[in-house]
């Protein structure tokens, strides 16, 4: 079976405070896009004794022993029956993009696995075992907009906000850690909800809808701020970092024009 695992973009960010297990609180909005990786799933040859997992596209990190994918594969066969897999994952979403590639990629996993096998996990169960997989792999069993709070895990069904506008996403190439743009932040809860900001017409949201992470990552990766000030010179109507970066995307009415110094660091665009 073949499926495309969507990215996602944060729309705000906010850190509101640490907790016990080390995680962080957060208040964002997850909204899916149409960046997509491709992942095949069948079962394995005769006389396979092990899970086959090839990768091809932008590369990415580690081992495809340590992927995310196969994990997802072995935390639902410490219940289920599951025969051994071949698996192939394109990737097309850069890795360490704040745009959620691996975790996608777990969850679509899931589901196609529990689709091929006829396991009937309800989407609830499939959230919760995704939840073990990381911090934000629930809202990938559906990706529908939705409010997060909690680690990401907690979602709240949110509104087709940005249907009718474009989107553009730029990439620098720049691989800033989850880990240290968490420990710059300073965590502080916002005078103004995110589900209240973002009811405002978009074009407003410039300087209320903020992701924290930016005055973090900013001063550090100056090419970062800088396609996030080329998106508003090319008439974007709102720009922001996604997640804990480095895509920063574009939010036009319509289709931009878009000049050859941005062009170089776009990597999807089109209509929401």
């Amino acid at each position: 079976m073949l499926v495309f695992p969507k990215a996602k973009i944060n729309l705000g960010l906010r850190i509101t405070g640490r907790r016990p297990d080390g995680y962080h609180d957060i208040e964002t909005l997850f909204y899916p896009v149409g960046l997509c990786d491709a992942l095949e799933i069948v079962a394995g040859p005769n006389g396979s004794e092990q899970d086959l997992l090839t990768i091809t596209g932008n590369s990415i990190p580690g081992t495809p022993d340590d992927n995310i994918v196969l994990k997802s594969v072995r935390k639902l066969r410490e219940t289920f029956p599951i025969p051994w897999l071949a698996i192939h994952l394109h990737k097309k979403i850069p890795a360490g993009a704040g745009l959620g590639g691996g975790s996608s990629d777990a969850a679509s996993t899931l589901r196609t696995i529990n689709r091929i096998f006829s396991l009937s996990i309800d989407t609830q169960k499939l959230k919760d075992i995704a939840a073990t997989l990381g911090s934000d792999c629930p809202f990938f069993i559906e990706s529908l907009p939705a409010f997060a709070s909690g680690r990401g895990d907690i979602l709240t069904p949110a509104p087709f906000i940005l249907n009718g506008y474009y989107i553009v996403l730029a990439n620098p190439g720049i691989q800033a850690g989850t880990r240290e743009a968490y420990a710059g932040c300073t965590p502080a809860l916002p005078e103004n909800s995110l589900e209240e900001l973002v009811s405002r017409p978009v074009k407003e949201w410039k300087d209320s809808v903020i992701n924290d992470f930016e005055e973090i990552l900013f001063p550090k990766y100056p090419l970062i701020k800088e396609l996030k000030s080329a998106f508003y010179a090319t008439g974007a109507v709102f720009s922001s970092m996604s997640g804990s970066g480095s895509t920063v995307f574009g939010i036009y009415n319509e289709k931009p024009a878009i000049p050859k110094y941005l062009a170089r660091h776009v990597i999807f665009e089109a209509p929401l």
